[in-house]
């Protein structure tokens, strides 16, 4: 799905068909000292899509990703997740409205069950709340039910149900990607910002890793990906933003954005040879 692009204009864009994109970024800005790590930084993603966010170390991509997750503010523009403004909202605000994040380096609870891991995840437990336990203890018995066996499904989903009782430290770092995977899908989001989720990562894993991604987006989740693996980048995604100093560099498909001189240059540190025509 191909959105209107334009200026950051504060405008509300809208894809082709007239929606407006489930997650929206217009001149976002952060400074850090005299260091503009984001600077004016605008970004759609609609529903159904997979884009994928890359540019070179210090780019901003994970600074920019931050200010969408909530663990940074933004010092100017503004984000919105299906048309509400949220660049104020505290993460675990954001999460429960739907937007999730993974990281680069998974830090699970090293010494909990990979299940217990999981249920962690789960959003507006009447169990989170120490009176509620006492009044309504059959409701939060059955939602407890309810996450185990979602928990264990997920657990499942990403090729770990036979660890689901082990602790998390047993696991490799792939499968500690596969484990964020089913952590992000426990709140139920209908946008993952993906941090590099093939770092580290050995290739018959990665290969897991893709399809699960792929079967996450059919669900119907939006997913914006930092990644600087090409070859993932390429399979999963139909539009492409690259980032350099903070800003927009270019955008398009796959094949646009391997044939453009100026991120060969930034992105590649190599100017890419004359094309005959």
């Amino acid at each position: 799905m191909q959105s209107v692009s334009s200026a950051a204009d504060g405008a509300v864009h809208t894809s082709a068909g007239g929606v407006p994109p489930v997650l929206s970024a217009r001149g976002v800005a952060r400074r850090f000292g005299g260091n503009r790590a984001v600077d004016g930084m605008s970004l759609d993603l609609h529903a159904g899509e997979i884009v994928g966010l890359i540019g070179p170390n210090g780019a901003g991509k994970t600074t920019f990703f931050s200010l969408i997750a909530g663990s940074l503010v933004p010092d100017a523009g503004e984000i919105r997740l299906k048309g509400e403004r949220i660049e104020r909202q505290p993460a675990a605000r954001r999460l429960s409205m739907g937007l999730g994040r993974t990281f680069q380096i998974p830090r699970p609870f090293a010494g909990m069950s990979i299940l217990d891991n999981v249920m962690a995840a789960a959003q507006n437990q009447t169990g989170e709340s120490i009176l509620r336990n006492f009044l309504q203890p059959g409701t939060v018995r059955a939602e407890e039910r309810t996450a185990r066996e979602r928990a264990r499904a997920l657990i499942d989903f990403v090729t770990l149900g036979h660890l689901v009782d082990q602790p998390a430290r047993v696991l490799s770092g792939g499968q500690r990607k596969l484990l964020e995977l089913a952590r992000v899908m426990m709140a139920e989001p209908a946008v993952i910002l993906l941090d590099e989720p093939a770092a580290g990562v050995n290739p018959a894993l990665l290969d897991v890793i893709i399809d699960r991604i792929v079967e996450i987006n059919r669900m119907g989740v939006s997913i914006l990906l930092i990644e600087h693996n090409m070859d993932m980048i390429a399979r999963l995604c139909g539009r492409i933003v690259v980032m350099a100093s903070g800003r927009e560099l270019a955008a398009g498909t796959p094949a646009e954005i391997m044939a453009n001189r100026e991120v060969a240059e930034a992105y590649l540190g190599e100017v890419l040879p004359e094309v005959a025509p």
